[in-house]
């Protein structure tokens, strides 16, 4: 990785099996998956993606769309690939993550080993849902989410003036979203979700099965959206057992 890469690796394994890119939510930063970085085993890498305008890239410009923020991480990647390589992506990051991954098809045969989903709906149902993008507004969508990030932005209103901007910015680019249909991928694609998620019941993770031509295997878990932040194992067991079976004990 280079000092311009958008990838940030909190637990360095070259020897890895495995390495798993992860995309942040909107309003979130690489280093929501540095718990996840220590939780898998020693054969899986974690690489997460530092989108541009926060944290160490605050002085960035805002990323202008998710298309652009889909295109500067192929362009970042290594590829083709030396080892087999995930994607994973939460809420808007799954979005990311997606349009990643088809920009990575037309130019290689099946590059991903699996690409996760998370506590998203599947991209042909994302329309636009009306909602603010003012102090008042975004910070009662960000409680009505739950999680960590939200309540420690609550409880500290410095963050929260340095957060409202980049939280609000990643509001405005996924709902200005609007999904291009094209071929499905190639490789298995796996939906995880709360199932006390409101804001993406489990009912609409199964919507995904149209965008792979092996349909998608659907993961209901304990918890809300955030649902990682209480309880990170299912997730870890998730990613773990589905990348052991497709790699380390493949047919």
């Amino acid at each position: 990785m280079t000092p311009e890469s958008p990838f940030r690796c909190f637990v360095a394994r070259p020897d890895a099996a495995v390495r798993l890119y992860c995309f942040p939510h909107a309003g979130g930063a690489a280093s929501a998956y540095h718990r996840l970085a220590r939780g898998l085993p020693e054969w899986i890498e974690v690489r997460a993606v530092q989108y541009p305008g926060r944290q160490d890239r605050y002085d960035d410009p805002a990323p202008a769309s998710v298309e652009a923020l889909a295109e500067e991480a192929v362009r970042a990647l290594d590829t083709p690939f030396d080892r087999p390589t995930a994607f994973l992506g939460h809420s808007m990051g799954a979005v990311v993550a997606f349009e990643a991954a088809r920009r990575l098809r037309p130019r290689f045969p099946s590059p991903l080993t699996a690409l996760f989903v998370s506590a998203c709906k599947a991209p042909a149902e994302r329309v636009p849902r009306g909602l603010g993008f003012g102090e008042d507004e975004v910070r009662a969508w960000l409680g009505g989410l739950g999680g960590e990030g939200a309540r420690a932005l609550e409880a500290h209103p410095e963050l929260w003036q340095l957060a409202y901007p980049v939280v609000s910015g990643d509001l405005r680019i996924i709902e200005g979203y609007r999904y291009v249909a094209g071929a499905p991928l190639t490789c298995p694609l796996v939906a995880i979700g709360g199932e006390d998620d409101a804001s993406v019941p489990p009912g609409d993770l199964a919507l995904w099965k149209d965008y792979a031509v092996g349909g998608a295997e659907v993961h209901t878990v304990a918890g809300g959206h955030f649902y990682f932040d209480e309880e990170l194992g299912p997730l870890a067991s998730v990613i773990t057992g589905t990348l052991d079976q497709l790699v380390r004990h493949k047919p």
